[in-house]
């Protein structure tokens, strides 16, 4: 019981590097170290840098646009 604990509270101490600079992340701005590592990852997501793949229709289907298709 004591051991599960302990890796417990092993597990909470381990800290994962920031995925922009990878300096170790603080808690106040995680997963980032810093508010300019969290900007910056902001920044590349509005600016296109990141995206989401998605497949896209050729035609659109009925009802999408509010019509009914006739």
């Amino acid at each position: 019981m004591a051991d599960d604990i302990a890796r417990i509270a092993d597990r909470r101490k381990k800290v994962k590097a920031c995925p922009i600079c990878g300096k170790p992340s603080a808690e106040r701005y995680r997963p980032f170290c810093s508010a300019r590592c969290a900007d910056v990852d902001l920044n590349r997501w509005l600016g296109g840098v990141y995206a989401i793949p998605g497949r896209e229709d050729e035609e659109p289907s009925a009802g999408e646009d509010g019509e009914d298709g006739a």
